[in-house]
């Protein structure tokens, strides 16, 4: 995987998907975290790169999901745990199609469950 955030690390670097993913979820937690982005007080302005960020999050974790599904999804099921996972990931395409925070062609390494979600 290459991870670039466009701040600490502006040229992508090849990562080990446990790296990535460390490095994404310290990312989401940074950008959450910062009241420039996602403000903290009740009324307060979201600002005008809000979407753009969020849609950032959401692809990104949308590839989180997609490496779990095509490098790890025998092992959960082997764990009984295949209906946990596959929860998770309908509320999440749900939430990211009601808010459009992906576009369909970035759908595309899970194209067959998300249609079957969408019931396509």
């Amino acid at each position: 995987y290459l991870w670039a955030d466009g701040v600490k690390v502006k040229k992508p670097v090849r990562l080990s998907a446990p790296e990535y993913i460390d490095k994404l979820f310290d990312w989401i937690e940074s950008q959450i975290d910062d009241e420039n982005v996602f403000p903290q007080q009740f009324g307060a302005p979201f600002p005008p790169n809000f979407m753009d960020v969020t849609k950032v999050i959401y692809k990104r974790l949308f590839r989180v999901y997609a490496h779990i599904y095509h490098s790890h999804f025998n092992h959960i099921r082997s764990l009984d745990e295949e209906a946990h996972l596959s929860t998770c990931f309908k509320h999440f395409i749900h939430f990211t199609a009601h808010f459009k925070l992906m576009d369909e062609p970035e759908l595309a390494p899970l194209r067959d469950l998300t249609d079957e979600i969408f019931g396509r």
